[in-house]
Parts: C-alpha cells; structure tokens; sequence
C-alpha cells in the first residue's frame, strides 16, 4: 500500500550497534590510552572470553565508537 505509507528522504538511519572480538592484547594497549568517554564505557562493558592462554574482549557498540 505505497499510497499509504510516508517516506522521508532526508532523514538520517540510525546507527545500529555491533559486536566487536578484540584480542586481550589490543583491548589492554587500548585501556592504557587516552579514549573519550563513551569510548571507556565500551571497553568497561565488554565481556571478557578466556580463549586458551589468552582472552578475548567483546565489545558491542555503534560503529562510530569503534573507529
């Protein structure tokens, strides 16, 4: 029923959060660096995966966050 419905061309989509593995490693290096704070509050809520002698984090955010 396309003479029913209402489409917006201009709006913006909404960026739908992702889930990222990083290795433990990397997600350390990145703990030791200067983030902004929606940054830190990612990597404080990832859940950690022991993954044999090492670890896994998983993060789940917006992709703007994760660049």
């Amino acid at each position: 029923m396309p003479d029913h419905t209402t489409i917006e061309k201009d709006t913006a989509t909404p960026e739908l959060p992702f889930t990222l593995d990083m290795p433990g490693k990397a997600a350390d290096f990145l703990r030791a660096a200067a983030l902004e704070p929606a940054e830190r509050a990612v990597l404080d809520q990832g859940v950690t995966v022991r993954r044999g002698q090492g670890y896994t984090l998983r993060a789940s955010a917006v992709p703007a966050v994760h660049r």
